[in-house]
């Protein structure tokens, strides 16, 4: 799998694009901020993950695209991740598309349906490693329990 090409709205206002992480490994999922039932568990073992890659001094991204851009705002994703201990130099939550094109960018690059229900959404809880040619090398569960064989492994490929 390969990234399509894109160019979003970070939490700061600045776009991030993916020739922004040519030549580096980064790791992607699919979020939103509202969400009731699987984010709250992936983004806390994203940043699990977050905090293992400074302190490993790997380099090493991470991306959330919100699958919500109506509600997630760039100021509303800037509140949230200063809630949970984002570091901005490292982690990018993604906004600035209508539901139509992250749907459309998320089969297209990681196979990954996004359906909105009533109140909902229904997403892939998968974190998505990716290289520095922007193909997708590792897929890993989001919602693990225990993440030292993620962390393990990402140490592994990344250095």
């Amino acid at each position: 799998m390969e990234v399509a090409d894109f160019a979003y709205t970070n939490q700061n206002g600045e776009e991030v694009s993916l020739s922004d992480f040519e030549g580096e490994y980064w790791l992607a999922d699919m979020i939103f901020t509202s969400c009731p039932t699987v984010c709250p568990i992936m983004t806390p073992n994203m940043r699990e993950l977050q905090d293992m890659a400074i302190a490993e001094n790997l380099d090493l991204s991470f991306v959330s695209f919100s699958i919500d851009p109506e509600n997630d705002t760039v100021e509303h994703l800037k509140g949230y991740t200063e809630n949970i201990g984002v570091n901005d130099a490292y982690w990018d939550f993604l906004t600035g598309y209508d539901l139509e094109e992250i749907q459309a960018f998320a089969l297209d690059s990681f196979k990954a349906p996004i359906e909105k229900t009533e109140d909902d959404f229904l997403h892939s809880t998968r974190f998505f490693l990716i290289d520095g040619e922007g193909k997708v090398v590792r897929i890993y569960d989001g919602l693990a329990s225990d993440l030292s064989d993620i962390k393990a492994d990402i140490q592994r490929t990344v250095k």
